[in-house]
């Protein structure tokens, strides 16, 4: 069975068709690149599966391990295993790294609510429990020397690491990377490779990856699935995407592909 399986899914802002009749299925541990030009649709899918947006058709169905998707909360979706970063980087930019990190493990906390405002009962140890759980992770990204440093003052790079060690806070079986590399440099994005193929062996992931660098998804995604204004145009390997004639005409349109 299909970790994830989205079958029919169409989505519309007023009258503007954003996504339309969007299939995809995922094995465990697969690497899948969308790729299109800007306006295509590529991050709305990203929303409608982390339940930002609810698609807009009644048939419209996305999966994770046989569990319906559609019509949950995004924390809720989060909680069943999705994972998700941002093309623009979003932490929490006046916290900590530590902070950061901590954030995402609340969900795991094993107190009420009456021993959170009271500090008393479990509240210390989960509290204790939760900074030493961030910390591990931390260590596994290389970034405990950085625990107290406030996260906007990392270097850029450190800043995209530290969003994703918060996403793999929450155990996810599902990560969906939203742009990873924007405004990396060539040297920078070589590293990046390195790291997301990193943490798909070291957390047993499935990365479900949206992406500009073209080099980037070639050399790492397994399968490649395009979209244009909403509508998938080519799916296959790297190899076949490349040399796709409804690929380069999307990119470099009519007169690009004589």
């Amino acid at each position: 069975m299909p970790i994830l399986q989205a079958k029919n899914v169409t989505h519309y802002f007023g009258g503007l068709c954003a996504v339309s009749d969007f299939n995809l299925s995922l094995e465990k541990g697969e690497l899948v690149g969308i790729i299109g030009p800007n306006g295509a649709g590529k991050t709305t899918i990203f929303n409608l599966i982390t339940g930002v947006y609810r698609a807009s058709q009644g048939q419209s169905s996305i999966k994770l391990n046989d569990v319906e998707l559609v019509g949950k909360a995004p924390n809720e979706i989060t909680d069943l295993g999705v994972a998700r970063t941002f093309q623009n980087i979003r932490l929490f930019k006046d916290l900590s790294v530590l902070d950061n990190v901590r954030i995402a493990f609340y969900s795991q906390a094993n107190y009420s609510f009456w021993e959170a405002v009271s500090c008393l009962g479990r509240y210390s140890r989960e509290e204790e429990r939760i900074a030493d759980l961030a910390m591990d992770l931390l260590a596994t990204f290389n970034l405990e020397g950085v625990a107290e440093e406030v996260s906007k003052n990392l270097p850029y790079g450190l800043q995209r690491h530290l969003e994703i060690a918060r996403a793999i806070a929450t155990h996810p079986k599902l990560l969906l990377l939203d742009e990873p590399a924007a405004g990396m440099e060539p040297a920078e994005i070589d590293q990046l490779m390195e790291f997301i193929r990193w943490i798909r062996e070291k957390f047993d992931l499935t990365i479900l990856l949206v992406e500009h660098q073209m080099r980037l998804v070639m050399k790492i995604c397994e399968r490649i699935q395009v979209l244009d204004f909403g509508v998938t145009i080519a799916e296959g390997s790297p190899a076949q995407i490349q040399n796709n004639a409804k690929v380069l005409e999307a990119y470099l349109g009519t007169e690009g592909v004589r």
